[in-house]
């Protein structure tokens, strides 16, 4: 088996951290499967896997930010990893140790054009965050507004791409030579891992977020977006509100006693329900770092350089899996499921099917508060992998979404029963997604499709006229029976003829009504009438004769 590493031998640094990690937490067989194994070294061969979920979360730190967000990532994916490697991934921590101030001086003027000191009426030198992408600064403007000033680490795009083009050489290789990897797509899924970040190392992309999601939640009183400084944004420079406040897991007892946790549970999972449900636009990474308790005992939302994106027909399904997973109906649960992932050729369908009505059966006897919709979701993911359905991306970034609003709403109150919370939105939810089908965007587009259809439709009927009537009329077909063709050719020209006379006499009839006439039935010119009668009575011989026949053509089929 050839090695990656000949793929592209300047990331032959990069192969050897991959293939240490492989052998670590799979085992020298995973290494030679991933085409690593010379990367590695011959080691022992038989030697099982020592690492721990936890111990995988140190060393993704240790090896820089492209690890991290790909163990981010991952931790959405509960249909290739097992669950206590994400409940492990779950917990990465993007914290790292600032840079230099005279780089983010460099950086600032740079991207904004101006010098801090001009821009900026007070600049604090000393982080007051730092990331693996980046670090925030607090600041203070001209006009006294006080921001945070979120500038982007040097060289991090550089050292992103590299990472990922590493990655992707690895993920090809694997999908090519496993069984495996042609079930799971790795390379798909690295690639669409390195769009999101590549995307999130944009500013202005979060910044656009902001504004979004701001006005998608502007009618929650209880929750605050901070709303970037259009003026003082670029593609590494990010200015936006300052949010005074403390985050969530911070918080002392004596705060917890002052705030309504319920209330706030609440307010936030209608919120996450309406942006996922709704909007198709949502906070995707809700974890306790990224969540603050204002002063003034409302919640803040923070970072959103990751967020969600779902189509109409996805959302309808979701809808359909959170509902029944709420309620304990695991048939409904599977079959929406089974309509929003992919069938692939080696699929167990009724495996599935029972596994997952076992899974939310087993729920419903614990309680959803107690296990989550969020965790449920994941394990649907991950069952869904395991018999050859392909989840859809939007269903496991759901359910890492949901686990991690099911921890605050726990870490809010401690008693609050998300399932409940569902059902007790759910009608609201509804009454939202009718009304968004109602928007001006969706009646126009309608109206447009419609006007096209008339326009379109003399056109098409005379076409098909004018070819009945010089027996030019023509049906292609593959495999059809030529007599059953000729013979329903006959009753749809029986039809239409039919149609035509019936036509003729009600417009006959009506060019007869307004003339005076000694004959006359009710009141009316008698020809008028009678030709007004035979047409009723042809109509409705017409309606009989089809109503028949198409019942005769179902029973036959």
């Amino acid at each position: 088996m050839s090695s990656v590493s000949s793929m592209s031998p300047k990331s032959v640094g990069r192969y050897k951290d991959i293939a240490k990690l492989a052998v670590k937490y799979g085992g020298w067989h995973l290494a030679a499967r991933l085409g690593l194994a010379e990367q590695e070294g011959e080691g022992d061969k038989d030697a099982p896997p020592v690492g721990k979920p936890e111990e995988l979360v140190l060393d993704l730190e240790a090896l820089g930010p492209s690890y991290v967000k790909l163990g981010q990532a991952l931790s959405s994916r509960a249909d290739i990893l097992p669950k206590p490697y994400i409940e492990a991934l779950s917990k990465l921590h993007d914290s790292v140790e600032p840079f230099p101030f005279e780089k983010v001086r460099e950086i600032v003027e740079s991207e904004l054009g101006v010098k801090i000191s001009s821009a900026f009426d007070e600049f604090e030198e000393v982080p007051a965050a730092s990331a693996s992408l980046g670090q925030v600064h607090r600041a203070t403007l001209r006009d006294g507004r006080r921001v945070v000033v979120k500038v982007q680490r040097p060289d991090v795009h550089k050292t992103i791409v590299e990472d990922f083009d590493a990655f992707a050489s690895i993920a090809g290789f694997f999908d090519k030579h496993t069984e495996t990897g042609q079930v799971l797509h790795t390379q798909a899924t690295i690639e669409q891992f390195r769009t999101n970040i590549l995307q999130e190392l944009d500013y202005r992309t979060e910044a656009r977020n902001l504004k979004t999601l701001g006005r998608n939640l502007m009618h929650y009183d209880l929750l605050v977006v901070p709303q970037p400084i259009p003026d003082y944004v670029s593609q590494k420079v990010l200015t936006m509100d300052r949010i005074e406040g403390t985050k969530l897991t911070d918080l002392s007892p004596v705060v917890r006693l002052e705030i309504d946790g319920e209330e706030l549970a609440d307010e936030l999972f209608k919120a996450y329900l309406q942006q996922i449900l709704v909007d198709g636009f949502f906070h995707a990474d809700p974890h306790p770092g990224n969540v603050f308790i204002t002063r003034d005992h409302r919640v803040a939302l923070l970072d959103l350089g990751m967020v969600g994106r779902v189509s109409d027909r996805s959302q309808e399904r979701l809808l359909q899996i959170v509902l029944a997973a709420s309620e304990g109906k695991g048939d409904k649960v599977a079959e929406a499921a089974i309509d929003l992932g992919k069938i692939l050729d080696n699929a167990d369908e009724d495996g599935f099917h029972l596994a997952v009505v076992q899974l939310v059966n087993h729920t419903s006897d614990q309680n959803i508060s107690q296990v989550g919709i969020g965790e449920v979701l994941l394990k649907i993911s991950s069952i869904s992998a395991e018999h050859g359905i392909r989840p859809t991306p939007s269903l496991a970034l759901l359910g890492k979404t949901l686990l991690h609003l099911d921890q605050l709403a726990a870490t809010l109150a401690p008693t609050f029963d998300p399932g409940r919370a569902v059902q007790t939105h759910a009608s609201g939810i509804l009454k939202k997604r009718t009304l968004k089908s109602f928007s001006p965007s969706h009646i126009l587009s309608s109206a447009l499709e419609t006007k096209e259809l008339l326009e379109n439709l003399p056109r098409r009927a005379n076409t098909v006229m004018d070819r009945l009537a010089s027996n030019e009329f023509s049906v292609r077909v593959d495999a059809i029976d030529e007599a059953s063709l000729l013979e329903g050719a006959q009753k749809i020209a029986n039809r239409i003829t039919a149609g035509l006379v019936l036509a003729a006499l009600i417009i006959g009839a009506a060019l007869l009504m307004p003339i005076e006439s000694k004959f006359q039935l009710f009141g009316y010119p008698g020809l008028a009438i009678i030709l007004f009668v035979g047409a009723a009575i042809l109509g409705f011989r017409l309606v009989i004769s089809i109503m028949l026949n198409d019942i005769s053509s179902n029973k036959k089929k």
